[in-house]
């Protein structure tokens, strides 16, 4: 060893010698609870012996796969997805040896980056027996699971997936056997039971699992699932999951999935456990806890699916079976009496949260389960005096909106004269939504003075005539972005397009408003006209709206279909434009209200057939082709125009599935 240059640098030699001296006959354990991390030689030096949990939120580490087991399921999870197997026998023998090859693996599996996926997929297959066995494979575990990032994936396709198990067992318990052996044909435990035991792992954790970055959406998983509501509605969705989730299917799993469908019959035991974790996630915070919970990104939307339930299960009780107040009356503690005081607790979280981005959902939460007696203290001491402050701003308005939903016929026109004067304001501000619903509840509570209140300061917030009316809700007016493409908006901008025309799709719909949009729609030049039809699925469905409207003026569809003819063939290819070329199918042929001739629709026929080769190599073009029977009307012209008359004769509600009878009836006609 080479002598040091320095005094000073032999000192720091000795004193390194020394210290490592003593450290190497220090027992291991001491070292131990110092590291926050696993180092190298204990991730690859791992042994087969049970992962221990030792404090809350310690996340376990279950080893990792071999090179070989790695290879062999990433291939699996690719056979799987490309799904290319000779016969159905060949692959449920496949899946078969797959779930035989991952026992005794399932924690490595659903905790590996690439594997996980592939544990994703067997689960949607997987039958009822595999089902349990996975929950067998995971319990001990599941604290630590829920909040890896992977395995929680896992975690929710479990949870999902075996919703419908429970309502089977409960109409009578049957032993799923499929595929198993002699040797692997023991008692089960009921699906519930697996569900409780899974809860309870979790129950000393909840208070920290609801802000989790992943456990949270799985809890809220497992408490809809608790619940038994139907699993696909869109608002349930977007509890469920975040927008950035990745899909994860498989061919054949639509099938397996369709027990778990719609409303679920769920035990009594559940109701309790659901009453049990809402108690438990909150009885201990206070006003400031609850306030800060409300507006946590992950802690809002488990909060508001736990007041939603909570107010369901306590429908008709102040207090709970324990005695313990509810989670309503944590939030707005004295309701409905103390909304009267605007210094009080409860009035003054409403009046922060709903200016609040996040915390303003939850109050949309309340507003549309909240009992009669709460909303109507909400709605005549906070909401309905300061309606017309709230449809303005960007964050309250959506709060406002639920708030008219829920209005009376009175309410309703006192809502509406305080906002009537800020109508152009609104427009100018873009909230096209709040509008859109002013409109649908006037309609629906048949207040047709409102509606001509509201259409008459649409039209002074659009322009002045009657083209601006289309041209201001679409965003066509600016000139600049006229040439723009609906993929270089931004989605802020496609947002505000789509509620646009929304706003005009409904105008269609109430007999008053439909004259002048129809009115606005002849007025604007055949180049807006093809923009509105191409831009996006919104804006073309108020083409096809207005096409399946009746109007006043005879030749209000002749026209429009007129202006669109000579673009016939760039609409017909069009994402969004083929929709209003199959539209033009349905209109009559003749009519007083709404007719298209016979003549129009042979010249629309014609422009098809000079571009059938463009049509026919894409899924729009074909889709065009088929509605309007290109083949009949290439080979059997007579047939075709027979086949087109029908249109006048049959009900509007069946007209669009016409193929296969009329067909075969020209048919034989040519024989005979």
């Amino acid at each position: 060893m080479p002598k040091p240059r320095t005094k000073r640098g032999a000192a720091r030699e000795e004193r390194k010698r020394k210290r490592h001296e003593d450290v190497e006959p220090q027992d291991n354990h001491e070292a131990e609870p110092k590291r926050q991390r696993t180092t190298d030689d204990e991730v690859y030096g791992h042994d087969d012996s049970e992962p221990q949990q030792n404090g809350i939120g310690e996340k376990e580490f279950f080893g990792m796969l071999a090179d070989e087991e790695q290879e062999y399921f990433r291939r699996a999870d690719e056979l799987l997805e490309l799904n290319q197997f000779p016969t159905t026998e060949d692959r449920d023998i496949f899946l078969e040896n797959v779930y035989k090859e991952a026992q005794g693996k399932e924690l490595k599996l659903a905790s590996s980056q690439s594997c996980s996926r592939l544990m994703e997929r067997l689960i949607q297959l997987a039958n009822t027996a595999q089902k349990k066995h996975l929950f067998e494979a995971f319990a001990g575990h599941f604290l630590s699971l829920v909040q890896h990032r992977f395995a929680s994936h896992c975690c929710e396709a479990l949870f999902l997936r075996s919703a419908g198990v429970v309502s089977q067992e409960l109409a009578g318990y049957v032993m799923d056997t499929t595929g198993a052996s002699a040797d692997a044909q023991k008692p089960e435990s009921s699906m519930e039971n697996l569900f409780l035991e899974t809860l309870d792992e979790l129950e000393s954790a909840l208070g920290y699992l609801v802000t989790d970055r992943f456990a949270s959406h799985t809890l809220r998983v497992l408490l809809l699932v608790l619940s038994g509501r139907p699993l696909e509605d869109t608002s349930v969705k977007t509890l469920m999951k975040s927008k950035k989730k990745e899909n994860i299917s498989v061919a054949g799993s639509n099938v397996a999935d369709e027990a778990n469908q719609g409303l679920r019959a769920v035990p009594s035991s559940f109701d309790m456990a659901l009453k049990k974790v809402i108690q438990d996630s909150t009885s201990g915070m206070d006003a400031t806890g609850l306030r800060v919970l409300a507006t946590h990104p992950m802690g809002n939307p488990t909060l508001q699916l736990l007041l939603e339930l909570d107010l369901t299960l306590n429908k008709s009780e102040q207090k709970s079976e324990s005695g313990q107040p509810t989670l309503l009356q944590q939030l707005l503690p004295g309701a409905p009496q103390t909304l009267n005081d605007e210094t009080s607790e409860a009035s003054q979280f409403i009046n922060s949260m709903i200016y609040d981005q996040i915390g303003s959902r939850l109050i949309e939460t309340l507003i549309t389960h909240a009992p009669g007696k709460i909303f109507k203290a909400l709605n005549l001491n906070i909401f309905l005096p300061r309606i017309q402050g709230y449809v303005r701003n960007d964050i309250s308005s959506y709060a406002a909106i639920r708030v008219l939903n829920r209005l009376g016929k009175d309410d309703l026109v006192k809502a509406v004269d305080q906002i009537t004067p800020t109508v152009p304001q609104l427009v100018s501000k873009s909230r096209f939504n709040v509008i859109k619903t002013l409109f649908e509840r006037c309609h629906a509570r048949g207040v047709n003075d409102e509606i001509k209140k509201l259409m008459k300061g649409l039209r002074g917030g659009c322009g002045s005539t009657s083209a601006d009316l289309v041209i201001t809700l679409c965003g066509f007016k600016d000139e600049e972005k006229k040439n723009k493409d609906i993929k270089q908006l931004s989605k802020n901008e496609y947002a505000i397009q789509s509620h646009g025309a929304q706003l005009l799709t409904t105008l269609l719909s109430i007999p008053g408003p439909t004259k002048g949009v129809q009115e606005a729609l002849l007025a604007i030049s055949a180049e807006q006209l093809v923009r509105l039809a191409t831009t996006s699925l919104p804006t073309v469905t108020v083409l096809t709206t207005a096409l399946a409207t009746p109007s006043s003026n005879p030749a209000f569809h002749k026209v429009i279909v007129s202006t669109i003819q000579p673009h016939v063939g760039e609409l017909a290819t069009s994402k969004a434009g083929h929709n209003l070329i199959n539209a033009i199918v349905e209109v009559p042929s003749k009519g007083k209200e709404r007719s298209v001739p016979l003549h129009m629709k042979e010249a629309v026929m014609v422009k098809l057939g000079e571009r059938e080769a463009e049509l026919r190599d894409s899924w729009m073009g074909r889709s065009v082709w088929r509605s309007w029977k290109g083949d009949m009307w290439k080979t059997r012209r007579g047939d075709w125009k027979a086949w087109m008359r029908e249109v006048d004769i049959q009900p509007e509600q069946n007209a669009h599935p016409r193929g296969p009878k009329s067909s075969d009836k020209f048919k034989s006609r040519q024989r005979e």
